[in-house]
């Protein structure tokens, strides 16, 4: 079979500091693009896999971006991306690395309007197992857990104010899109908002290390029709507030003197046991 042929316009680059790039610049700071990602309206998929599952949702581009030797293997993808009218802009690899500062290795890079959030009670509807991150904040793990509820069937994914973004680059790259296949929203205030799952008919299940904590088999032995499952930050764990809201606490039992897990591996465990 020979090789796709780009029928699109593309636009050649030689310049990194050219304005109409400022999407891009600069990718590598963490602190610059959390920040100023959600206030500008967009976000950043890397892949051809993530930005086809960006499109696929329904996501629009603001425009893409790739090194000139991407241009025949990504050539439907780049077909797709201009047809919406979004430009192209390609260029030596040297340029592109100048530009984002890092190696776009994956061969994409598109620039994406940020969807508006929905309500809870919209994500929420219909959802049997729901997963709440409350104040993760590290990208990787909140991609991780998007991931093994796409994998594993949960209906959704609640996040609190101060989590991290899940459309952030690296929580979009480690979901591997997931997080465009997954509804999720972010849920406010919290912990009072523990009240409106319940009031939803969610039973709220704490995951955290309290004396009272039933062992993960026991609830899957017979777990509850809809379940709203809360999980906490990397460090201190699940906080107080959330903890004293949930209707109960829930344990997964551990061997080898561990007394708990990373919690994207938490979440994909509990998820399984309660599937």
């Amino acid at each position: 079979m020979s090789p796709e042929v780009v029928s699109a316009p593309v636009e050649r680059i030689a310049d990194p500091a050219d304005p109409r790039l400022a999407d891009y610049v600069g990718l590598t700071d963490v602190a610059l693009r959390s920040r100023s990602e959600p206030e500008a309206g967009l976000y950043l998929a890397e892949s051809e896999k993530v930005i086809r599952r960006a499109l696929d949702a329904g996501h629009r581009p603001r425009s893409l971006l790739l090194a000139e030797r991407w241009l025949e293997p990504l050539a439907g993808l780049v077909t797709r991306v201009a047809a919406t009218g979004a430009p192209v802009w390609t260029g030596e690899a040297a340029v592109v690395e100048a530009l984002t500062g890092f190696h776009v290795h994956r061969g994409a890079i598109a620039a994406m309007h940020r969807p508006p959030l929905l309500p809870v009670r919209d994500v929420v509807a219909g959802a049997r197992r729901v997963v709440v991150l409350e104040d993760v904040v590290d990208h990787t793990n909140v991609g991780a857990a998007v991931r093994s509820a796409a994998a594993i069937g949960a209906d959704a994914v609640l996040v609190t104010p101060r989590c991290a973004d899940p459309l952030y680059r690296r929580a979009v790259r480690v979901s591997m899109g997931t997080v465009f296949q997954v509804p999720w929203t972010r849920i406010a205030p919290w912990p009072e908002a523990v009240t409106d799952l319940r009031d939803a008919g969610f039973v709220v299940a704490a995951l955290t290390l309290t004396p009272d904590a039933v062992d993960l088999d026991t609830l899957a032995a017979d777990p509850p029709e809809r379940l709203a499952l809360v999980l906490g930050t990397e460090g201190d764990g699940l906080s107080a507030g959330a903890t004293a809201r949930a209707d109960l606490a829930v344990r997964i039992p551990m061997a080898g003197g561990v007394d708990s897990l990373n919690v994207a591996a938490a979440a994909a465990v509990a998820l399984w046991a309660l599937r």
